[in-house]
């Protein structure tokens, strides 16, 4: 459980205020709105209800700041935070029975003019007060929806009494109430600041970064701009391919301890290492990785004080895993977890039992896709399905939710027009959300739009090596995403690199410039590797 907080609390801005604060430079050269405490008025707002909906209430509470601490099985805190106005609106769309709030958080004075929509963590729609925290503290009027469901892990809503797919749910927490929040808190701004905001951005990773994406294909005029880090696009077949390790495991019949899932990423980064010119402990690009797992069998591993031997299974379950779910004749369905990616995030294991037997403990998430939305079986038993079965749940999923969920349509013609502009990075060792998918996805926004000059005018990838699942969050390394988006809407300054710190194999900090993809870093040939003016963005194709 530890472990599956640790990821979740990466989706969502709770330790990483750096996301959130943007720098000096970022600040904008219109003139910001400083409110005096006397102008500002912290009363509940008229509030026209969004197309499709009704206004069940509006409250406001003046709230004095201080420390947040994050709800939910997230927790998280954030201290320092101004005094704030809360304003509350309860919507409901008719005939549906649900109930979804979106909050607006808006500071008593100093307000910086600036809105920013707040994404969500695995089934979270929306902030647990953290990042809100985090916005107000840096001078936003911030929003965020719960959509009208539960938790990160709160699954509750997914089917009805009959055991059936709650649809109305399910659409508020895939599309409808981001935009609902949106247009609900750009109005509280303009009912208690007397104005709409100059400038609007959402934030968010995982699935903060699947609702970003979403905005910009759905509701291309909500928002300026949007930092959608490690999104959760193409939800109904990454969701289910995430599910592949067990899969595996359970259909080879072989788990391998953490130590010797270690051991196979430690082989491949040590190979592969070296493809950017230069021995960093980080592989720059996974993709052109081709160690083969099957170099380490009869390899000794300590774990836990015990000399364990590397067998030919070990090795083929890693190598199914690497290379992603497949058919039972062979065809690809989904990328597989990025080579130098902790294996052990998906394919988790039970602790053995008195006979030192292990099961396949499954990451959560996924699991509970498949479970209750896909077969519609609560007590669906995963360690029981097959590689035809696992087949045929990727096929469903793909045909009943890709319309509902997907967040994969590449059409960004709206979003290009409206002005806006997408930034994204995604970490390269990414565990729980393929790397590549999101690069496809860009892939088929080129052909879309005709052509990578005219995409990188609005949107652009910036890919993390050595980085996991939100990992620029703070988790192992950093970056201010936020800064680069608000400097290229505001000031035309369209980000070439995106600095950040990440995390070697050694588990010490360097510094790189990431490059705007399809370009990639690679060392100049001298200087300190820990440093990024050793390396240099170059085509993939001129090395």
């Amino acid at each position: 459980m530890k472990r599956l907080l640790t990821v979740l609390a990466a989706g969502v801005p709770l330790a990483a205020a750096v996301v959130y604060l943007p720098s000096a430079a970022a600040e904008p050269h219109h003139t910001t709105a400083t409110l005096a405490p006397s102008a500002f008025t912290c009363s509940a707002p008229s509030v026209k209800a969004p197309s499709g909906t009704k206004v069940e209430s509006v409250t406001a509470v003046a709230e004095a700041g201080g420390t947040i601490q994050g709800t939910g099985v997230l927790g998280g805190s954030v201290t320092g935070v101004p005094a704030y106005c809360d304003v509350t609106v309860t919507l409901t769309h008719p005939g549906d029975g649900d109930h979804a709030k979106v909050r607006t958080w808006l500071p008593a004075s100093g307000w910086n003019g600036r809105f920013q929509g707040l994404g969500g963590s695995a089934y979270l729609a929306g902030d647990n007060g953290v990042g809100l925290g985090n916005a107000v503290k840096s001078g936003y009027a911030a929003v965020s929806t719960d959509a009208g469901v539960g938790d990160a892990l709160d699954t509750s809503w997914a089917l009805n009494s009959n055991g059936q797919v709650n649809t109305a749910l399910l659409k508020n927490f895939a599309s409808r109430s981001q935009h609902e929040a949106a247009v609900v808190g750009k109005e509280v701004v303009a009912g208690i600041y007397g104005k709409g905001p100059a400038y609007s951005y959402f934030t968010g990773c995982s699935t903060g970064g699947r609702e970003g994406y979403m905005e910009a294909q759905s509701h291309p005029g909500d928002y300026n701009g949007i930092l959608a880090d490690a999104p959760a696009v193409n939800w109904d077949e990454f969701e289910v391919a995430t599910l592949w390790p067990q899969v595996v495991m359970n259909n080879e019949k072989t788990y391998p301890t953490t130590c010797e899932f270690d051991a196979f990423t430690s082989a491949a980064v040590k190979a592969c290492d070296p493809l950017d010119g230069v021995r960093d402990g980080l592989i720059e690009d996974p993709n052109r990785c081709d160690f083969d797992p099957r170099e380490l069998v009869g390899a000794k591993v300590e774990c836990d004080g015990k000399e364990l031997t590397i067998t030919a299974a070990d090795a083929t379950v890693v190598r199914k895993i690497w290379d992603g779910p497949r058919t039972p004749s062979g065809k690809k369905l989904w990328p597989g977890v990025p080579v130098g990616a902790d294996l052990s995030g998906l394919a988790g294991t039970t602790a053995p039992d008195a006979d030192g037997n292990v099961a396949g403990s499954p990451f959560q998430v996924p699991a509970d896709w498949v479970k209750l939305w896909v077969a519609k079986d609560p007590s669906l038993d995963i360690s029981k399905i097959t590689y035809s079965r696992f087949t045929q749940l990727f096929q469903q999923s793909e045909a009943e939710y890709d319309k509902v969920i997907g967040t994969d349509d590449p059409d960004l013609s709206g979003f290009r027009k409206a002005g806006g502009k997408l930034l994204t990075w995604h970490g390269e060792s990414d565990q729980y959300i393929p790397t590549q998918g999101t690069v496809d996805y860009r892939r088929q926004v080129v052909q879309a739009v005709g052509g990578s000059q005219k995409v990188d005018d609005f949107y652009r990838l910036f890919l993390a090596p050595g980085t996991s699942h939100c990992g620029l969050d703070g988790i192992d390394g950093s970056t201010d995403g936020l800064a680069a988006l608000t400097s290229w809407v505001e000031h035309g300054k369209a980000p070439q690199t995106l600095p950040a710190t990440l995390t070697d194999a050694s588990g010490q900090s360097v510094t790189r410039d990431l490059c705007s993809y399809p370009r990639i870093s690679h060392y100049n040939g001298h200087g300190d590797p820990a440093v990024a003016s050793s390396f240099r963005c170059v085509s993939p194709s001129r090395h």
